[in-house]
Formats: C-alpha cells, structure tokens, sequence
C-alpha cells in the first residue's frame, strides 16, 4: 500500500472517529444531567501504515487498500475511560440505543474478565459518514472501561504485551490479584460517590 492509498484509506475513519467522539460529548453532559459527567476521558487513535499491513499479513492477505476494507474493523479506535463500572454499562447502552449507530460486535469483559483479569467492554460501531457522493458506515472499534480498569491494561501490556518470560505464570497470578483489588477500590469509591 501507497502513502496515498493509506491516506485515502484513513480519511473517512477520521472523519468517523471524530462524529463518534461528538456523539460521546454529547451524551457525557446529558446522561446524568449537568451535576457529573460518565466520562473521564477518550483517547483514540487511527491504525498507522505499517500496523495494517502487517496485521492483513497476519492474515495472510496482501496488504491492500480493499483487503484493509474490507477485513480490519479497527482502523478506527477509541478508549472510553470512565469513573465507575455503572457508567461503563449506562454509556454502552446509551450507544446501543442510538438509531444511527450500527452494533457490529460486542465483548464484555466485565461480565466475563479474560482468565488474567483483564475487564473491560468492547463494541465495534459503524458510524455513518455523508460525504458530497455517498453515505457509507464505517467501523469504530471502541473500548469503555473504568479508570481503574485502564491502569490495570495499561499495566499489564507494559509488563507482559509481546514478551517472553520466564516468571510469565507467577506474574499472571500477581495481575489477576492486582484486578480484584482494583475492583474491591473501585466498589468503595462508587459507594461514596451514591452518598452525595
């Protein structure tokens, strides 16, 4: 793929990226009303160049314009950080009930963490981009979870993402603690947040 084709490739999950990210200020000031806000920040991100081809490589596809198309759902992505996992579940269904949104997929790792204690809630959307020509939805990958549940991920994929190592096993049992006292903090800090 071209330098030209990437750009040609990216502009419209840009431009998909950018209305999701104003639908989600939208809906950060009005699902509680103006007294506190769900979100705590959004951090997105477009697929670089060499991350695309060598994912279709991964797949055993050419690394073309049309194979990124038509197989890869996150050239677009965004991480929803909020403050509790009540506003995680509230800020889901709020997208899901969106009429011009389409629900592609959806994991919950909260209801169901990864076996290392990984949580969080994973959605692609399409998001619908008019142009002067055409409409067409185009695919958000999105992830919402908790503050705690970002630094736990975070965590994680600085101290084991693509390594090998020989304490593997004993630092997974150590990360899976880590998440359950990350949740236990959570849980007390939502408790005082009901009390106001």
């Amino acid at each position: 793929m071209t330098n030209e084709q990437y750009y040609d490739l990216i502009v419209p999950y840009q431009d998909a990226l950018n209305l999701f990210k104003a639908r989600l200020d939208v809906l950060n000031h009005s699902m509680y009303g103006s007294a506190s806000h769900p979100i705590h920040n959004i951090q997105s991100r477009i697929k670089q160049k060499q991350s695309i081809e060598e994912k279709l490589e991964r797949m055993e596809l050419s690394a073309s314009f049309t194979n990124a198309k038509e197989n890869l759902q996150d050239i677009a992505g965004a991480r929803v950080i909020c403050y509790f996992e009540r506003d995680v579940e509230l800020l889901a269904e709020q997208l899901k009930k969106q009429s011009d949104l389409i629900l592609i997929k959806e994991k919950d790792y909260i209801a169901n963490p990864k076996q290392n204690g990984y949580r969080s809630y994973h959605m692609v959307l399409g998001i619908q981009v008019c142009t002067i020509d055409s409409t067409e939805y185009y695919p958000v990958e999105v992830q919402i979870r908790t503050i705690g549940m970002d630094f736990w991920a975070s965590m994680e994929h600085r101290v084991c993402y693509k390594q090998e190592r020989e304490d593997k096993e004993e630092i997974q049992k150590e990360l899976l603690r880590y998440a359950k006292i990350l949740k236990e903090i959570e849980e007390g800090f939502e408790q005082y947040n009901d009390r106001r």
